[in-house]
């Protein structure tokens, strides 16, 4: 440790040097401030910024007009949007009468429609259609029925130019529905007009509206155009052909518009501040465009005009609406103030240029002791940043080889109790690690450099691990710790298990630190299950159809969010399909995104204080931090990492209630090929010798039985759930259970046991185990549950997996050696084959990590040498050498990892270039070169860069986790067949 601390003394002590150096090149500075004709430079100044203004004032100008122009565009395009929209819904209200009079006058027999009927309509539907003077429809008649249909009507088809009786032609199209003001259109031609006939023809030909070029209206002076519209008699095929329309049509349905009246209408709504000229013109024919609204002689701003296409129906008729301002815009004063501010201000500082000048050396000097500082704080920077390393290193130091002597415990004969005390001590040291690292994730988060990796892991078992923790202290406070995880989620996915259980690690502990009765329940499950699921049954539970949705709750106390209770667990936990349409991007998408949420029936957080929760280093109030501890960093640093996996986080509290934190996650889909080799042992921690048994379950809380079910679930159990102990006699008849798992405030509600156990065990040949669930429990409860029947080994809570498939083994006398053995031969069978037979050195200055090191090496088969220093290692490394790879610690006296490493590939590029000179005689070659991995506690994100440049090939974390080491040595060695011996 001496020798360790000086070396880094003098690492510091170069640094301040190489700092005095920097100011001492710093302190050539050259002045550029003139010393004389202050008086020249300040008119040069003046005259020079006059020149700016004027640019100034033109650019500003310029955007003025712009934002002008863009105005009339703007007023134009809506002008014309309103126009085709008003334009566009008259026309489809003559659409529907024409289907009125093809519906009831050609497909009823006889027609029930006739001149009155179509008049007294019309008129009362008039307001449908204020900018029409008036409908008509005309009936399609051919030469040889006319003289039926004069007949028929009582008169003669006249022309509409003179209305003289119509000469002989093909045929005609005479007016037999009119509206009252047009009812002087009765039997006139519309086909007498050459216009009118083209656009009638045009109409039936193609099925669309068409319109007539713009003419004087009778009865009025304004300006309008005559829509048409064929009628036909039969439903047509979408994809009719020109032959099938005309012979299907029957008539004509047309009707005059009013244009002038329907712009004014239009102009009249729109009315602004700035006055507009607007025209609308018939383009049909460009060379000579008919006006169809406004004067026209040109008046107004002819400096800008905008000219927008309006599209009534009619692709034949193209039309266009042009807009100009009335007026000429106005000068623009923001202009000219700008540029003349602008001006002035420049003046000033020219001027204070001008008396600040002798105040310039003082300046300098200020600014020279400026950098000096700013240098000093540099440097100071990096000596905090090397004092951090060096400080988490030695920490760490111990802190890895209490638990690699732990994890090397495990792997020893323990009794069930023995290990998982092992196992809690382990997981605190490595929460205590956790806590160390936080202040330098703080340093991080505000430098922009954490980082996120991308590894498989098992996020059940992470989610144990965290339980684990908080376990002892749960118990002694009396509250519920469970956690749930849905089917639906995969077993293995890709991502950051160190960052996931850190923000679970905060959130829990945080429950578990405020909460004193109740429960604490995590969750996970699929976002999109989650929001499918709130958004179908939130509605429900609000509204008050859902009974107790505040209380069904894990330990039946109410909670802050009332949306998580048994209505929408169990759609949740549902087997089979997904019983809510849950709305996804992409179906072969290879993200899972993870909604996780932490509730808790705790004090919860005062209104005052919730917008203050995840500010680093806040909390509730000063009382807060007296009464409970913290140092209140820990939901800002949640809040940060769960944005980098590209989630939200959020919360729900309400005070003496309890609080519930919410987040998402986003991970990878773990590949089937990814996880064959280095994750099989995460499948394999759990024993398989209870696969196919079947339990029976007593809780009167669904939801805390649901969460038991999940963990014999795990087991391969088979589980059943009935509310009460008398419930357990009448499903004997489906099947006996290999045992009845009963909660312990069920027991104690008043059943009588002796009975019960008699009644179940009169009915069955061999006794099913009786176990009981509890959170904690006291003497005098154990001994009265032992009296009735119960088994010695009580299950306590939180339920774990691993902790549970222990209790069982005790129940049912289970060869624990032979499954332990069986489980670790086959968890460790990869890492077996890749070093079994490997000759390793291990270099490291501390004696107890090398014992860790070795012993986690030896346990997979390696033979292991060790070094105690970087010489020492070099000595060992003389080429040739029999060692297949070697593990190097980065801080070592005399010599540390960087250097050694450096030294030892010199070594290797030396023989390698003798290898080639002598493959000439030979015509062979050998090419050295030593996996070497960097074996470190140092968490700086900078030492794996050093590692790489100094020529190491990988990097392994202290104390060995098997995932890690795996990740380490598969590049460098083939996997061979291992024996579970």
């Amino acid at each position: 440790m001496g020798l360790k601390m000086q070396g880094h003394h003098h690492h510091m002590v170069a640094v301040s040097l190489n700092s005095d150096q920097q100011l001492g090149t710093k302190r050539k500075y050259t002045s550029y401030v003139p010393r004389t004709h202050q008086g020249k430079y300040l008119a040069l100044w003046i005259i020079a910024f006059g020149f700016a203004a004027v640019h100034v004032y033109r650019c500003i100008d310029a955007g003025h007009q712009q934002r002008i122009q863009e105005g009339l565009v703007s007023m134009c395009d809506q002008r014309a949007r309103m126009l085709q929209d008003q334009f566009s819904v008259c026309v489809n209200h003559v659409h529907a009468l024409a289907v009125l009079v093809s519906t009831f006058h050609y497909y009823k027999n006889p027609s029930v429609i006739d001149q009155e009927t179509f008049a007294e309509y019309t008129a009362r539907t008039a307001f449908e259609r204020p900018l029409l003077s008036g409908v008509a429809y005309a009936q399609r008649v051919l030469n040889s029925q006319r003289e039926d249909f004069e007949s028929q009507h009582g008169g003669t088809i006249r022309t509409m130019a003179n209305k003289e009786p119509s000469p002989h032609r093909d045929e005609y199209a005479p007016v037999i529905f009119a509206q009252e003001t047009v009812s002087y259109l009765n039997l006139v031609d519309m086909m007498s007009g050459e216009e009118d006939r083209e656009n009638i023809l045009r109409a039936r030909s193609t099925g669309k509206a068409v319109l007539t070029s713009p003419f004087k209206l009778l009865g009025s002076h304004h300006l309008g155009v005559v829509l048409t519209i064929p009628v036909y008699k039969s439903k047509l095929p979408p994809n009719a052909s020109v032959r099938d329309r005309i012979e299907a049509t029957v008539g004509y349905l047309g009707g005059a518009f009013d244009v002038e009246s329907l712009v004014e209408n239009l102009l009249g709504q729109l009315a602004g501040n700035q006055e507009i000229i607007v025209k609308v013109y018939d383009v049909t024919n460009t060379s000579d465009p008919l006006i169809m609204y406004g004067r026209q002689a040109q008046y107004g701003d002819l400096t800008r005009v905008r000219v927008s296409t309006l599209d009534f129906g009619d692709p034949f008729r193209k039309h266009q609406m042009t807009c100009r301002y009335l007026h000429k815009a106005p000068i623009s004063w923001t202009a000219i103030t700008t540029a003349f501010l602008g001006y002035v201000i420049v003046f000033l500082a020219g001027y204070m240029f001008y008396t600040g000048a002798i105040h310039i050396v003082q300046v300098e000097d200020d600014f020279h002791t400026m950098q000096q500082l700013k240098v000093r704080a540099e440097a100071a920077d990096v000596t905090k940043s090397q004092f951090l390393a060096t400080v988490s290193h030695e920490i760490r130091t111990p802190m890895n080889g209490i638990l690699g002597m732990l994890a090397l415990l495990l792997d020893t004969d323990l009794s069930s109790t023995q290990r998982d005390y092992a196992q809690t001590a382990q997981a605190c040291g490595r929460a205590l690690i956790t806590l160390i690292n936080e202040v330098l994730d703080r340093a991080k988060i505000e430098a922009g450099k954490l980082e996120l990796e991308a590894v498989p892991f098992d996020l059940r078992s992470v989610l144990d691990d965290v339980l684990s923790l908080f376990s002892e202290k749960s118990r002694n406070k009396g509250i519920e710790l469970a956690v749930f995880v849905s089917d639906k989620v995969p077993q293995i996915v890709m991502g950051d298990p160190g960052r996931f259980r850190q923000v679970i690690t905060n959130l829990v502990g945080n429950s578990v630190k405020f909460t004193e009765q109740g429960h604490i329940f995590v969750q996970v499950h699929l976002a999109e299950h989650s929001i499918a699921v709130h958004d179908a049954t939130s509605d429900s539970c609000l509204s008050g159809r859902s009974n107790g949705c505040q209380t069904n709750t894990l330990s039946g106390r109410e909670a802050a969010d009332d949306r998580n209770n048994w209505d929408r667990f169990k759609h949740l936990t549902a087997d089979g399909e997904f019983p809510f349409q849950v709305l996804t991007s992409d179906g072969i998408s290879q993200n899972v995104n993870l909604m996780v949420s932490v509730e808790d029936t705790g004090i919860g957080i005062p209104l005052h204080a919730q917008k203050l929760v995840f500010m680093p280093f806040m909390q509730a109030d000063s009382s807060t931090s007296r009464h409970y501890g913290g140092t209140g960093i820990g939901l800002s640093i949640s809040k940060c990492l769960v944005e980098l996996m590209g989630g939200h986080i959020s919360f729900i509290s309400r005070p003496q209630i309890g609080s519930t934190f919410s987040f998402t996650a986003s991970f990878k889909r773990c590949e089937q090929n990814m996880v064959t080799d280095p994750k099989r042992s995460l499948y394999d921690e759990l024993p398989t010798a209870f696969k196919g048994l079947k339990a029976t379950i007593v809780d009167t809380k669904p939801i805390r039985a649901a969460v038991t079910r999940y963990h014999l679930k795990r087991l391969g159990v088979f589980v059943e759930v009935v509310n009460s102990i008398r419930t357990v006699v009448s499903v004997l008849g489906s099947g006996q259970p290999d045992m009845i798992l009963v909660e312990k405030d069920v027991w104690l509600s008043g059943d009588d046991m002796s009975n019960i156990r008699a009644s179940v065990f009169g009915h069955v040949l061999k006794s099913p185990k009786m176990i009981l669930l509890a959170t904690n429990i006291t003497g005098d409860e154990f001994d009265k549950a032992k009296a009735a029947g119960f088994s010695d080994t009580l299950i306590m809570k939180p339920l774990r997996a691993s902790m549970v498939a222990a209790c069982l083994q005790q129940v049912f006398g289970t060869g624990k050696k032979v499954e332990q053995g069986r489980v670790m031969a086959n968890g460790s069978v990869y890492l077996r084959g890749l070093l079994c037979g490997k000759k390793i050195l291990v270099v490291d200055d501390n004696r107890v990590n090398r014992r860790v090191a070795a012993g986690a090496l030896k346990k997979f088969g390696a033979e292991v040498e060790c070094a105690d220093c970087g010489k020492a290692a070099l000595d060992l490394l003389q080429i040739p050498h029999g060692f297949d790879a070697c593990f190097m610690d980065i801080q070592m006296p005399e010599m540390d990892g960087f250097e050694a490493t450096r030294r030892i590939r010199e070594m290797e590029e030396q023989q390698t270039s003798s290898s080639v000179d002598g493959s000439c005689d030979t015509g062979t070659t050998t090419e050295w070169h030593l996996p070497i991995l960097a074996m470190t506690a140092d968490v700086i994100h900078a030492t794996f860069e050093e590692c790489q440049k100094s020529g190491m090939d990988g990097y392994v974390s202290k104390p060995f986790q098997e995932e890690n080491l795996y990740q380490a040595v598969a590049k460098f060695f083939e996997s061979k067949p291992a024996t579970n011996s």
